[in-house]
């Protein structure tokens, strides 16, 4: 790979954030391109035309590759997964961060490298450095100058069989669609909310189709990392809807109206029960590591709506879903004492799980209480005493300490500060009385019930101690993101364990939007001009420098402000059957916040040892 400039350098320096070292399969951009920053794994070299797919896979000896040792993949059988929450969304134009399914079905323009070795990168957080990207549906892409993202599509690649597409071709006109209909670039079309919000998606000025396989964005900053972020991003604003669906019927938030060129079908739904993906038999795409093989595998993947843990760990011990993750350490030791035989990986956790207060309403609003909040809870004992030392017992600022190099790690705190964020509650009672509350107060934190509810009773006996009387108000994810994320109408406290404001580990535009005036994710209500500032100085970057600095400034101004509470990071844990191959803890293949937003691309390509499962 020919990358160059400033995004191979930042891109290069992500890559040692992770401490893995860089490695890359794809082919190489033409040198004669400006500013090329990849290229994608080769597209299967026999268009796929047969409406059948083999029964097995080919017998043709492949040696000297590390995914040898798995064995030949085996077609057939289905994958069965858990999801805690009601699956409410089938359509990119909509709310995709509620609980979306529409990545089984439609696909994206980048996606991860099949053929990378795990142990030189194993996709275990949602950010994927550049140098980690390769083509989806498109097969490359460049720089043109530094406001200009060219995109070049595979060819071949068709809709599903299915009306109204009906298998016809896709193309750069169904790209430029996609992005018109949802940011509303041209055509007359009204912006999806929710997109435009929640990305830097109001950056981009135009998309256009120059031939039936180039599309060329056209972008108002010249900041080739931003933009790279943005286009290269996982999540519902990617996925490609079928233009023909939604001119019949106006929207895709019916089901019965799922369709794309990915590898399932959607074939049944039954709200807060389950959704059955078959197998798509005319699927474009073929198996990187072993190209004569059509995809997907699988028959099919069932997805069971279990809101409840036990009764999903349940499942897992009896063979009737096939993987569940994240969950706890407790629930890891436990299954491990019962059922040896499930296999488990350790994950670092993919944010610091937080208390959360609208910084613009009373008493929230003053630093004084916030900072008193901090001070009254004892970081190290609930390490210890609640996740058994399985999580680091110290706050953290907005980046995870795993992108080393970029935030601002604990372990570079001044004294004083950290001093600010240990446990006491003499010093907490004191700032409470300094704002105004020599009693305390009386307050409640609304919480997503599939999180974390045992440290928040435990925060909950904490703050008792200094005068802060909270109430837990309980609810169901979908409810908690309605009621919190998009309506704002909280008005004390909340708290969503998989989603906290600290320690983000993805994008760093994304982390700066959670403490920025007027993006979505700021649902703490953040307005402060020394952190809007710092956003600024990041969208206007145009060094690694610039974009380290304003990264590290928006750290020091969240953690010297309390914007939000920081309690701590613990470990995740996957627990998946033996049987289950291909499968390494991929971040967003099996298991996200949300949903999987790589359901689709993983699912085409893990299988099922039969002999096991027997």
């Amino acid at each position: 790979m020919k990358n160059k400039g400033f995004v191979l350098s930042l891109s290069l320096l992500l890559a040692a954030t992770i401490l893995l070292p860089s490695c890359s399969t794809s082919t190489s951009i033409p040198t004669s391109t400006p500013l090329p920053i990849s290229s994608s794994v080769p597209a299967p070299t026999t268009k796929v035309t047969s409406t059948s797919v083999p029964t097995t896979t080919s017998t043709t000896s492949v040696t000297g590759n590390w995914w040898d040792k798995l064995g030949k993949p085996q077609y057939g059988g289905t994958i069965t997964i858990r999801t805690s929450r009601d699956i409410t969304v089938f359509d990119p134009y909509a709310q995709p961060g509620v609980s979306a399914l529409m990545q089984a079905w439609m696909e994206e323009l980048h996606g991860d490298d099949w053929t990378l070795d795990p142990a030189l990168y194993g996709y275990k957080t949602d950010w994927r450095p550049s140098d980690y990207v390769v083509g989806w549906v498109a097969k490359s892409w460049e720089f043109a100058d530094p406001s200009t993202y060219v995109v070049h599509l595979r060819q071949g690649i068709s809709w599903q069989n299915i009306y109204p597409a009906n298998g016809r071709e896709f193309t750069a006109d169904d790209v430029v669609y996609h992005y018109n209909r949802n940011f509303g670039l041209g055509s007359g079309m009204t912006p999806s909310t929710y997109n435009m919000s929640s990305a830097m998606y109001q950056n981009m000025t135009s998309v256009t189709a120059t031939d039936k396989y180039t599309v060329v964005f056209k972008w108002k900053i010249s900041n080739p990392e931003l933009i790279v972020e943005n286009m290269q991003a996982l999540g519902g604003a990617g996925n490609l809807e079928n233009s023909d669906a939604v001119k019949i019927w106006g929207d895709l938030n019916d089901w019965h109206h799922a369709i794309g060129t990915g590898p399932f079908i959607l074939q049944d739904f039954v709200s807060s029960s389950s959704a059955t993906l078959i197998k798509n038999p005319n699927y474009w795409g073929h198996d990187e590591r072993y190209p004569q093989n059509q995809l997907p595998y699988l028959d099919g993947i069932k997805i069971l709506i279990i809101p409840n843990d036990a009764t999903a760990l349940a499942a897992l011990r009896t063979g009737k879903i096939d993987v569940i993750a994240p969950t706890s350490f407790a629930n890891a030791q436990l299954m491990q004492k019962t059922n040896p035989e499930i296999l488990q990986l350790t994950v670092p956790a993919t944010n610091t799980i937080t208390i959360d207060p609208r910084n613009d309403v009373a008493p929230f609003k003053d630093i004084r209480v916030r900072q008193a909040m901090q001070e009254a809870i004892d970081l190290p004992t609930i390490a210890s005493s609640v996740y058994g030392g399985n999580a680091p017992p110290h706050p953290s600022a907005l980046t995870g300490e795993a992108l080393k190099g970029y935030g601002w790690p604990y372990d570079q705190w001044p004294q004083d500060l950290k001093d600010q964020y240990a446990y006491n509650p003499t010093a907490a009672k004191k700032l409470l009385a300094d704002a105004g509350y020599p009693t305390g107060f009386k307050t409640d934190i609304v919480v997503d019930n599939s999180g974390d509810m045992d440290v928040i009773q435990v925060v909950k006996s904490y703050f008792a101690q200094v005068g802060i009387d909270m109430e837990i108000r309980p609810m169901d994810p979908v409810s908690w993101v309605a009621f919190v994320r998009t309506t704002k109408k909280y008005d004390q406290l909340a708290n969503q364990a998989t989603n906290g404001n600290l320690g983000l580990i993805y994008e760093p535009s994304r982390q700066l939007q959670r403490l920025t005036l007027g993006y979505a994710t700021n649902w703490l209500m953040v307005n402060d001009s020394v952190m809007n500032a710092d956003f600024a100085k990041y969208v206007a970057a145009t060094s690694i420098d610039d974009v380290k600095q304003a990264l590290q400034d928006a750290n020091k101004r969240a953690a010297q402000q309390f914007f939000s509470i920081s309690l701590l990071a613990p470990n995740n844990y996957y627990l998946y059957q033996p049987w289950l191959k291909g499968y390494n803890g991929q971040s967003q293949s099996l298991q996200g916040t949300n949903f999987p937003l790589l359901i689709g691309f993983y699912g085409a390509r893990f299988w099922i040892d039969q002999k096991i499962k027997k």
